[in-house]
Parts: C-alpha cells; structure tokens; sequence
C-alpha cells in the first residue's frame, strides 16, 4: 500500500468522538486550515451546499452552551431533518454497543437513569469543548444536499484530526434546530444538519477511554461477478 493511504488508514483509525475536552482554544489559524481542506469536499454538481457556524473562542462557546441549555428547559424538540424512524436488527445492535460502551467507561450502571440523564446532557453541554460547529445545507436541495454535508462532514473530522484537534460530531444538537438557527442568525432556508464540538481531547478522561467496533466487509459488501 502506498505512503498515501497509509496516512489516510492512520487518520481513520485513530479519529473517535471526543465526550471531554481541554478548556484551550485551537488557534483561529488551525481552525482555517481544516476549513480549507473541508472545502475540498466533492458535492452533487458541485452545489457545496454547506455553510459553518463556529464559534472562535472559548467566551463565544461558553455563552452558546449557557443559551442552549436555558432553552432546554422548556423547549420542545425540533429537527429540520427526520431522524430515524427506528433501530432494528444489527443496526439496533451496533446503537446499543456504543451506548453500553461509553456508559461501562463513565461508571453509569444499566438501571442508573439519573446517570444515563447526566450522560446525555453532556451533549448540549458541548463535552466542555472550546468551540462548536454548527452545519447547514441548503432546504431546496432536498436529500442530496444533506448528503453532500455529510460528505463534507467527514473531512471537516479528518482535517482535524491530522492536525491534531478532537471531535464530537452530534446530532443531538439538531434537535433544537429552530434555536440554533435563531441563535446564529441562519435564514430559514438553512436546514441543520449536525453540530460539531472540536477542540484539544482531555485524553485522560473515562470517556474517552473506547472505541468503537467497525462491521467486517463481507457484512457490507456483496460481490458481483
């Protein structure tokens, strides 16, 4: 294999979510780097339908992540985008591996729905990160457009992850889809798709003591000769 994929092997199987982060900052010119090489994404007919909020600094985050949890309190959930009818079969599996994973690394016993409830919150508490992305797309572009920030999503983690900078990808945040788009001061025609909490891993940290199980080819993948 070549020196090239070799590197791409490397960012792959070292990238994880990142559930604790270091209070520092990554500097504005690191965060401008991983959105350069982010903005190399392919997309359907070259639409590049994505657009990123970010929050610069610690103080920024700090006062997203305070507004975010006061409108928890009374707020109904809102996505612009469905989220998934059910889990059934492997996927069903595969949703309760992580879950058991990351709950046995934090001490949360299975009949603790106090901890499991602190657990979750730490999703809108942004992980202590120092800054959150919030991805976009574009209404009018329907399901390609999702996919093509999808797309763009995963670079948005690589770039980061060569660069040294943890990440949290989160759909949870989307549940509150007309707050942020209110809060950032996004149109109405920017549909959320996810956000991303990045910053410098507390790698000490319980949480992120694991890592997640990858389904072999021959459960993917049909041949066709």
């Amino acid at each position: 294999m070549s020196d090239r994929y070799a590197a791409l092997e490397s960012l792959l199987a070292d990238r994880y979510t990142c559930r604790a982060f270091r209070p520092d900052p990554v500097p504005r010119t690191d965060i401008e780097a991983i959105l350069r090489l982010a903005q190399r994404t392919p997309s359907w007919c070259n639409t590049q339908p994505w657009q990123v909020a970010i929050t610069e600094d610690p103080a920024a985050t700090d006062r997203f992540r305070k507004a975010l949890l006061d409108h928890l309190g009374g707020a109904s959930i809102a996505t612009d985008i469905p989220f998934p009818a059910a889990y059934e079969g492997v996927y069903r599996d595969r949703r309760r591996e992580c879950g058991a994973a990351l709950y046995t690394a934090v001490g949360v016993a299975r009949e603790d729905k106090a901890g499991a409830f602190r657990q979750t919150m730490r999703n809108f508490e942004l992980f202590d990160a120092p800054h959150v992305a919030i991805l976009t797309t574009e209404a009018d572009l329907g399901t390609y457009g999702a996919v093509d920030c999808g797309l763009y999503l995963t670079s948005f983690l690589l770039a980061a992850q060569s660069l040294g900078v943890a990440t949290a990808p989160q759909a949870a945040l989307a549940t509150y889809s007309p707050f942020l788009r209110e809060y950032f001061g996004l149109p109405a025609n920017r549909q959320v798709i996810a956000g991303v909490s990045f910053g410098y891993p507390e790698t000490e940290h319980a949480a992120n003591s694991f890592r997640t199980s990858r389904a072999d080819l021959d459960q993917v993948v049909t041949w066709h000769s």
